[in-house]
């Protein structure tokens, strides 16, 4: 299904203004036929002007508006016509309707609001007839989806929830409406689709001997840390799957990352666990560092000479002051080294 453009159609206020004045001049006859019959016996003119004044509102079906980035998909008797796509009033055949199977579906995204009877139910009916007018036409404006949070595990089995956000727009109007059935709940379910699938290929943080591209060699890809490659591969994977839909996807950002409930504690202590095993690795190693550095600078400036049992006391001193988790308190040897 290919999406055809209807153009020189903007002439809605032209037939609006010939069938105000065709009503004006119904009337105007009415009343004069009336005369006439009573007159002549004539009863032509009055029976003319009550058919125009009966089926003279047809043609307002035909009137339609459009404001910018809106789309009007139109169909006669079950066949495809054409789309209006341009702001402005037209005219089209009275008998054509508009198409849109997403009009009713609400979901968790820009431009789709609750219903008036879910807030206000005194104004279900009013509202009603507004939504029906409006509710056909389809909005080519960029719109955001974000969908709800997703429990998946990540390639090393372990339970994440993640959720995305969507930026998207249509493009063939035709194809939103004819190639599938609900444009908006396809999006929907190609978006967890594909989400599941590119989350299963990334461990939530670094991990040794994984692979995430799939070149048989393994890199430092994470869902944490990589976000920005595992977000395009998402949005390649639902490009892909929302072509024939006729749905452009120009960003999916990740919104909210993190373990599981069930497993969030466990991880958090080891990653508490890592962070202190990395901190007191520096630490040691500044402290053989300096260790080292007052040896050699003692030996320089002949300050004192220390054997080799004494330079052991040293450096284990040294290194106890220089690794405790505490202030040393340190004591004062008023006497002899030996």
């Amino acid at each position: 299904m290919k999406e055809k453009v209807l153009k020189g159609r903007k002439n809605g206020m032209l037939v609006f203004l010939l069938i105000l004045i065709l009503y004006v001049l119904a009337t105007i006859g009415t009343v004069v036929g009336g005369f006439e019959i009573e007159r002549s016996g004539n009863p032509v003119l009055l029976i003319v002007c009550i058919v125009v004044l009966s089926v003279g509102w047809i043609p307002l079906c035909g009137l339609k508006v459009l404001k910018p980035q809106e789309a009007l998909v139109l169909t006669l008797f079950g066949k495809y016509v054409g789309t209006l796509k341009d702001n402005g009033f037209y005219f089209v055949n009275p008998f054509c309707t508009g198409v849109n199977p997403a009009a009713k579906t609400r979901l968790s995204q820009s431009g789709d609001v609750k219903h008036a009877s879910a807030i206000n139910p005194d104004a279900a009916v009013a509202a009603a007839v507004s939504y029906e007018a409006i509710g056909k036409k389809i909005s080519l404006k960029i719109m955001t989806l974000s969908n709800n949070r997703q429990k998946i595990n990540d390639c090393l089995g372990n339970p994440i929830e993640i959720g995305i956000a969507v930026t998207w727009r249509i493009v063939d109007t035709a194809k939103a409406v004819f190639n599938v059935d609900n444009y908006k709940e396809f999006l929907s379910l190609q978006c967890d689709s594909a989400l599941r699938n590119i989350v299963r290929l990334y461990p939530y943080d670094v991990a040794p001997g994984v692979d995430t591209t799939g070149d048989g060699i393994a890199d430092e890809g994470s869902l944490r840390g990589s976000s920005e490659i595992v977000a395009a591969r998402i949005r390649d994977e639902i490009q892909e799957r929302v072509n024939e839909a006729g749905i452009e996807i120009l960003e999916a950002r990740i919104t909210y990352l993190a373990y599981a409930p069930e497993i969030a504690a466990v991880m958090l202590q080891r990653q508490q666990a890592s962070a202190v095993i990395d901190a007191r690795k520096m630490i040691v190693d500044g402290a053989v560092g300096m260790v080292e550095m007052a040896l050699e600078r003692l030996n320089e400036n002949d300050v004192v000479t220390l054997d080799e049992e004494r330079k052991a006391a040293m450096v284990s001193n040294l290194l106890v002051v220089l690794c405790g988790n505490h202030d040393a308190q340190p004591i004062v040897n008023t006497g002899t080294l030996y």
